[in-house]
């Protein structure tokens, strides 16, 4: 992201933790309000709520430049009622021609009864799982947002933290961005009364049981490192002791584990899925694996009368946490129907591509081209670097251009402040274009920008890369 230059008044896309980026604009904070230590940030009231935050100058991007973007990536009625209110915002200051935005509302405020919402961002948690429908404890642990008026203390108050922001009304009269629940973008999500499995709790899955949970899904969980599910355990989740106990507990049992050894393993080894599937119980294979493995479970479950659908999910650890994945399902349609609340809960859209086998396909394919993009992105960085260039010049051009995307400024962010804390690890997405390479000698189609990237992700693996980022793929080409 480029370096952003923002004045009282400006209007901006915040982001605050895990919420999605939200419409507001720059104001003076209140006299008695200190700004965070060591933290460069403005202070910023969201339109269509009367909360406040002091965010981090780079999780602020102005509002005209991204509009369209955020538009593209956050739907619902509520964001595009705070939308609505920034245009509303902009058609009354052009008449009015006001010259003093940020310090005339603020002290707007300062006479107002009302009291004023200071939103915190916790860094290391803000995932607390926690019914919409629960009202704020005062002394839980992981409380995030404190409300703070300037005739009283702060005092703190816990929030779900969930996909979507939603403007709740307080009996404050004031307004706070939670959680959404049910119907901010899906409509009423009415929660399947199936009992549902979930085995795997990586990076992927920790964000869909999380979801599952939050939407009122009855959930039973296993991994096999068992701490993983201490969390869960303790947010109303069920524990179930192996795999086929699970699958026994269930009636519809997802998994999402990190490769075909794996999935295979979960399946046919040891207690494993095999050993509790029933005529009627389902098995959801969200893993990326390539299509032959698909076949061998598919045969598997259903020889026992079981019912078989693959539902691979696009996207990161992120997107898992807000509940936008985008799932691709293939297999037994009347499955894919069961799971509609569970695929609602956990992403903003689905599709159903036919036999199974058809997800693994498409879900390589995209992985193959995000894979490639980020080598190519690496390579373009590093290259810069060499011939004198400035890399925050070339992303400022890029984040200008046709290419403009969130993917391309979180990657190249993370590259130029070498954080490669993993959204979607390295070992992976190399697995992955390994795994594509393979289906395309199958079809007798050549892959050499896959083949190409896959070797660099090789070298970055050789470098101790595997359990970091991707984007840490750019360290095979300065070492």
């Amino acid at each position: 992201m480029a370096t952003v230059h923002l004045r009282i008044g400006d209007l901006v896309w915040g982001k605050l933790g895990r919420y999605p980026p939200w419409p507001g604009k720059v104001v003076s904070p209140p006299k008695d309000l200190k700004k965070p230590r060591g933290k460069k940030c403005h202070f910023v009231k969201f339109f269509g709520t009367e909360d406040h935050a002091w965010i981090k100058i780079e999780q602020l991007k102005p509002y005209h430049p991204h509009k369209e973007e955020m538009i593209k990536i956050n739907k619902g009625k509520r964001f595009q009622q705070a939308v609505d209110a920034v245009e509303d915002f902009l058609k009354k200051a052009k008449g009015k021609e006001q010259g003093s935005d940020g310090k005339g509302e603020t002290k707007g405020k300062k006479t107002s009864n009302k009291p004023l919402k200071i939103l915190e961002e916790d860094d290391e948690d803000l995932s607390a799982l926690r019914d919409p429908s629960e009202k704020p404890v005062k002394d839980d642990p992981h409380f995030h947002h404190f409300l703070l008026s300037q005739s009283e203390k702060p005092a703190s108050s816990m929030e779900p933290i969930s996909k979507r922001l939603k403007i709740i009304e307080e009996d404050t009269s004031s307004t706070s961005i939670q959680a959404a629940d049910s119907t901010a973008i899906n409509g009423s999500i009415t929660p399947t009364d199936k009992r549902i499995g979930f085995l795997g709790l990586g990076l992927m899955g920790s964000g869909i049981v999380s979801n599952l949970l939050k939407m009122g899904h009855v959930v039973t969980v296993w991994n096999r490192t068992a701490e993983k599910c201490d969390l869960f355990i303790q947010e109303g989740a069920r524990l179930g002791r192996t795999p086929a106990e699970v699958v026994s507990m269930c009636d519809i049992t997802f998994s999402c584990v990190s490769d075909p050894k794996a999935a295979k393993d979960l399946v046919l080894g040891p207690s494993g899925v095999l050993q509790g599937i029933r005529p009627g119980k389902c098995y959801v294979e969200m893993s990326t694996v390539d299509p032959e493995t698909i076949a061998e479970l598919s045969q598997s479950i259903t020889t026992r009368g079981g019912r078989f659908l693959e539902a691979p999910v696009a996207g990161s650890q992120q997107l898992s946490n807000d509940g936008m994945l985008v799932i691709l399902a293939a297999g037994d349609r009347s499955v894919y129907e069961d799971c509609s609340s569970c695929f609602q809960a956990m992403g903003k859209s689905s599709f159903f591509l036919g036999e199974a086998g058809n997800a693994a396909k498409m879900m390589l394919i995209l992985n193959m081209v995000q894979g490639s993009f980020m080598a190519t992105i690496a390579e373009g960085l590093t290259l810069a670097q060499a011939t004198g260039q400035s890399q925050q010049t070339l992303l400022d051009i890029l984040c200008q251009g046709q290419m403009a995307s969130t993917f391309v400024d979180q990657k190249c962010q993370n590259i130029l402040q070498g954080n490669f804390k993993p959204d979607y690890y390295l070992k992976h997405i190399q697995k992955d274009l390994r795994l594509a390479i393979s289906m395309g000698d199958m079809a007798n189609h050549p892959t050499p920008m896959a083949a190409a990237a896959n070797e660099v992700y090789k070298r970055a693996k050789a470098l101790d890369q595997s359990d970091n980022d991707m984007s840490a793929v750019y360290r095979a080409y300065i070492h």
